[in-house]
């Protein structure tokens, strides 16, 4: 999924600059949020998609979002860059009820 429009990392929208992460050079990021990414690198470099997606449950039950949104949200890891790049082989489908 090549889509600029959400974080390849967490699949948060990037609706405004502000939610942009940074690069090295402190220019925003095209693909990551800021709760992802700074300063050309990942704030949790050695979270895998399961920690992701732990996180992001947490994240989302605590603002009690619909379940249809939470299961959209973490169906949306499996195709982002960061998780495809780094070619992991976990099917969170199978994992918690999802």
């Amino acid at each position: 999924m090549e889509n600029n429009i959400i974080c390849q990392s967490c699949s948060m929208p990037l609706d405004t600059a502000a939610i942009r992460g940074t690069e090295k050079d402190g220019a925003p990021s095209r693909d990551y949020c800021k709760y992802c990414y700074q300063h050309g690198e990942f704030i949790h470099p050695d979270w895998t998609l399961n920690d992701m997606k732990k996180h992001l449950t947490g994240i989302m039950e605590k603002e009690e979002m619909p379940e249809d949104i939470l299961e959209t949200a973490i169906g949306r890891l499996l195709h982002l860059k960061r998780w495809t790049n780094n070619n992991v082989n976990v099917d969170l489908h199978k994992q918690d009820g999802f």
